[in-house]
């Protein structure tokens, strides 16, 4: 018989094959039974592993962790623990899968930087966002006060509870939860087909809304929204485009973008830096390194210098970006945002299980959810308590009558043959409970004094008015709402901190013509006024305008700051190279474009750098006397201690980052220095009051390697104080401070005369000038010198304004007495931008 080739036949034929082997084969089809375990799997995933339960917003992972912690006893008042312990005892009793799987999820309940309130103390390296924790038999672990507040009221039935994974123990179906953990906390997972992420929140802002919720059902969005305005990160930062987050609240999908905290300091006196002190959630420090690292490399990033990384424990994260000159720190913030994680998206998709199957939900719904759940839990709880105080109160019942009545009592039970006889004849002639006769029957027999009917009356009354307010609370549906309410106030109060993350509309990135134009991270070299005071702060004005109005910029800078002494000002623009002349007769070149920029209508020379940290100089033995330009064709004159004058050649300036302008003698400096022209004069003064000036051309120009020539023809104990050079044009006056050469400095404040120069008459250099001062008895020297445009602005040492007198006294006067040291004298803003002019 031949064998046929159908199906009918092969089962035949296997059917026969199983008879004689005694194995059983079943016919499947393939695509049938990989639906079902695909979707038996999917089913397990999405329910019992990636989703949290929007009531308590807990995984089934992190449930069976926060209650077998709460079983094990692990409290915040208590030691911690090994992870390892409790990783085995949550594997062992509730959650059958790997170790690791249960030590991550431990690890991220415990980490504040993903968790707005933390659940778990842990002691220990528990990881960054960069490294991961140390193993679990390592670290250490405990509950905070806030899990506690999760798993309050476990044992007073007010959720329910479901067999483990072996029908051995229980564990709870869900927590009570006793604040909004989802939303506070955020939660992130992937399942099969879907997947969560949702942002962590402020506990204050959150149960404010649900509050809200609570006593108006029908509240709006922006209702809530006015509570909640928006997510609150762990790691702070700045959250930017708003749209996105009212829609994920209320469609339960959005996006937004996170940016770092920065602020622009100065790192050195001539290095801006960018400083780091919040990162986007999620974001690592050394992912933001690597990836500033690798734009720089790739040449995507300009104008970073250097990334110093100085965060630690104690003082949080500071990442600093070094920003090289020339730069505009704002313009690399901006290109750091395009570029680097310093700019994070985060999209939120509020997937969490409703009713046993997953749902999208809005913000109002994900708080009705948790209202509904906590409005179960206190009802619940509250029929429990009532059923134990009835309960109680019924056996306090039946031990008053036995205490009323205790000689028959006892003699009831004495007369009886056993405990069953004894309960029975109770029961009839007291008219007992079974179960109040029960306990009767276990009383001790010090329970029967005085003093216990007492407490016994004192419990009753007690219970029955606990009993009263209970019976109410539970026939009044709007008590309960409003004990859920209050209860979440206390939470509030305990667990709420002030709000991390600024909300803030986004900052249009760098404008560009085209795709392919780079973005101008340069300053541009526009044109400015560099300022040095006798204090030695300088600053940069950036001038808006083209300098056409000239004139009237120094009245109008003199009525906005006309207190301000200037010891130097110089027109420049911001990235050209200039001058600094010191005492040593050296010029150190440098660029104002890093010099602190104050607004042209609010100059505050005090918001100044101090030029001597500017350039690096030891300010024990180096200070700044003037501020040049290089391109100028007026010579720079000196004039030193010793008495010799100098003017140096313009143009004759080495490719040298500092050079000497003049050999200086042995134990001479430089008292003094300016650019003039050959009109200008030249003007000595001298420790022992004189007074010489002569025209600047009476000086040839020199090489800066030459000594200069004799100035001033000085006595035989005096010294030049001080050295200028002067336009006669504009009225100039001469301050003289008189003192004794053995008093103290800045304890005499000395006499103080102002003469316009013109009392002084002009003489031949190399002369000894003429007397500028008459000293009175105990007075042998000038402890302060100047002379220069009115009018004169006087400091004291530490920059406070002083008063001169009028200006008009004789040459040879004695000068009033001063109220105060005169540490040194300058000239008004206006004066020095109309000589630098």
């Amino acid at each position: 018989m031949a064998t046929s080739d159908t199906p009918t036949s092969d089962a035949a034929q296997q059917s026969t094959a199983q008879a004689s082997t005694g194995e059983r084969i079943d016919i499947v089809d393939v695509s049938a039974e990989m639906e079902g375990s695909f979707l038996e799997y999917a089913y397990s995933v999405i329910y019992s592993r990636a989703l949290p339960d929007a009531r308590d917003g807990l995984k089934p992972v992190q449930r069976r962790i926060l209650y077998q912690m709460t079983e094990m006893g692990l409290r915040p008042d208590r030691g911690h623990v090994k992870s390892a312990r409790v990783t085995g005892e949550v594997m062992g009793k509730l959650h059958p899968h790997g170790d690791s799987s249960i030590y991550d999820a431990m690890v991220r309940l415990a980490q504040p930087f993903i968790m707005r309130v933390p659940l778990i103390d842990g002691h220990g390296n528990f990881g960054t966002l960069d490294d991961g924790p140390a193993a679990a038999r390592y670290t250490e672990a405990r509950l905070t006060a806030a899990a506690l507040a999760m798993t309050q009221d476990l044992d007073e039935d007010v959720v329910d509870f479901v067999p483990n994974y072996d029908a051995q123990l229980q564990q709870p179906e869900v927590l009570p939860a006793a604040f909004p953990n989802l939303l506070v906390n955020g939660a992130s997972g992937i399942a099969v087909g879907m997947a969560t992420n949702m942002a962590p929140h402020n506990l204050i802002e959150v149960v404010g809304a649900a509050r809200h919720l609570i006593d108006n059902p029908n509240a709006t969005l922006d209702d809530l929204m006015s509570y909640v305005p928006g997510p609150d990160l762990p790691t702070g930062g700045t959250i930017i485009g708003l749209a996105g987050i009212r829609d994920a609240y209320e469609t339960g999908r959005g996006a937004f973008k996170t940016r770092a905290r920065v602020s622009v300091e100065n790192i050195t006196a001539r290095k801006a830096g960018l400083v780091i002190t919040e990162l986007p959630f999620m974001v690592g420090a050394e992912k933001v390194i690597e990836k500033i690292k690798d734009g720089v490399n790739s040449k995507k990033l300009s104008g970073i210098s250097d990334v110093t990384d100085l965060t630690d424990r104690a003082h949080g994260t500071r990442l600093v970006v070094g920003i090289k000159t020339g730069f505009s720190p704002d313009a690399v913030l901006e290109q750091l945002y395009r570029f680097t994680p310093l700019e994070d998206s985060f999209n939120i998709n509020n997937v969490a299980l409703v009713d046993g199957g997953p749902k999208t939900l809005g913000l109002k719904e994900l708080l009705q959810v948790y209202i509904d759940h906590r409005i179960s839990v206190v009802t619940r709880r509250s029929r429990f308590r009532l059923a134990r105080k009835l309960d109680r109160l019924h056996l306090v019942e039946g031990l008053l009558i036995a205490i009323l009545d205790i000689d028959e009592v006892i003699q009831v039970i004495r007369s009886s043959d056993d405990t069953e006889a004894a309960r029975a004849r109770l029961i009839e002639v007291f008219d007992l409970s079974q179960i109040q006769a029960e306990y009767i029957l276990e009383l001790r027999l010090r329970r029967l004094t005085k003093f216990s009917r007492i407490e016994l009356e004192t419990e009753r009354d007690q219970l029955r008015a606990e009993i009263a307010q209970l019976q109410e609370l539970l026939a009044v549906p709007q008590r309960i709402r409003s004990l859920v309410s209050d209860e979440l106030e206390e939470i509030a109060e305990k667990f709420g901190t002030p709000r991390r993350t600024l909300l803030t509309e986004a900052r249009p990135s760098i404008a560009t013509s085209s795709r392919k134009s780079a973005p101008i991270l340069e300053i541009a070299d526009a044109p400015c006024r560099v300022l040095l005071s006798t204090t030695g702060r300088a600053i940069r004005i950036d001038l808006a305008e083209e300098i056409a109005d000239e004139a009237a910029l120094p009245a109008r800078i003199a009525r906005r700051s006309k207190h301000d002494a200037i010891l130097s000002a110089l027109v420049t623009t911001s990235r050209a190279e200039i001058g600094a002349i010191t005492n040593l007769g050296r010029l150190i070149k440098l660029t104002p474009v890093d010099l602190p920029v104050v607004p042209e209508n609010s100059i505050q020379l005090a918001a100044g750098v101090r030029i001597t940290d500017y350039l690096g100089l030891d300010s024990t033995r180096e200070r700044v006397l003037a501020l040049v330009s290089l391109t100028s064709d007026d010579p720079i004159a000196l004039g030193t201690r010793q008495g010799v004058v100098k003017r140096l050649a313009p143009g004759d300036y080495p490719n040298k980052p500092d050079f000497e302008v003049i050999a200086l003698k042995p134990g001479d400096e430089v008292v003094g220095a300016r650019q003039g022209g050959d009109g200008d004069t030249l003007l000595f003064m001298t420790s022992d009051a004189q007074v010489l000036h002569y025209a600047a051309s009476a000086v040839r120009p020199q090489g800066r390697t030459a000594g200069g020539m004799a100035g001033i023809n000085l006595g035989a104990t005096a010294e030049v104080i001080f050295f200028g050079v002067i336009d006669p044009t504009t009225e100039p006056v001469v301050v003289t401070v008189s003192s004794s050469s053995s008093a103290l400095v800045g304890v005499d404040a000395g006499r103080a005369k102002v003469s316009y120069l013109t009392e002084f008459p002009s003489k031949g250099r190399a002369t000894g000038g003429v007397r500028a001062h008459t000293f009175l008895k105990g007075e042998d020297v000038l402890a302060l010198g100047w002379a220069g445009a009115a009018p004169a602005i006087p400091v004291a040492p530490d920059g406070a304004v002083r008063a001169l007198p009028e200006a008009g006294a004789k040459r040879d006067a004695s000068g009033t007495p001063l109220e105060g040291v005169i540490g040194s004298v300058g000239e008004s803003i206006a004066s020095a931008n109309a000589w630098s002019s």
